[in-house]
């Protein structure tokens, strides 16, 4: 396997996880009881659910979407790791440390893979670039 696919398979199954973790399940369960209760419980207003809820969808579609680089998703990957970090030690101080402490840890590994290997293909792919410009430009006509 080739070291862009190594790459490429790495950053789609991160990736794909935090889509998942960080986009998906807060957009079904962000309304129930149990998602409520959890940010009430936190010390969080009820609002502030709702807007971590948009804030994360909005992030996880920007972090799916192929076309999208630069600062944009740079941001991305910063609002997860704050919140993740967040979460961590919100669970922490309310809860002690305990097993649901953890788990924003574990996503927050997760997103640093993701991040990692972004940052590796779009080096990769920068290069491929000069070597083909190179090619372009050696090839004119003097």
């Amino acid at each position: 396997m080739t070291l862009v696919r190594k790459n490429k398979v790495t950053y789609w199954t991160a990736t794909g996880i935090i889509f998942l973790f960080e986009g998906v399940m807060p957009a079904l369960t962000s309304h129930t009881d149990l998602a409520i209760e959890g940010i009430r419980h936190l010390g969080y207003p009820s609002y502030f659910g709702v807007m971590l809820t948009v804030f994360k969808v909005a992030g996880a579609i920007v972090l799916i979407l192929p076309f999208v680089k630069g600062k944009l998703k740079e941001w991305a990957y910063a609002g997860f790791a704050f919140t993740t970090i967040a979460a961590f030690i919100s669970h922490w101080v309310v809860d002690g440390f305990s097993g649901q402490t953890l788990l924003p840890l574990l996503i927050l590994a997760i997103l640093i893979t993701s991040y990692i290997h972004y940052l590796k293909l779009e080096t990769l792919y920068h290069r491929q670039s000069l070597k083909s410009e190179k090619y372009v430009i050696s090839s004119l006509p003097q």
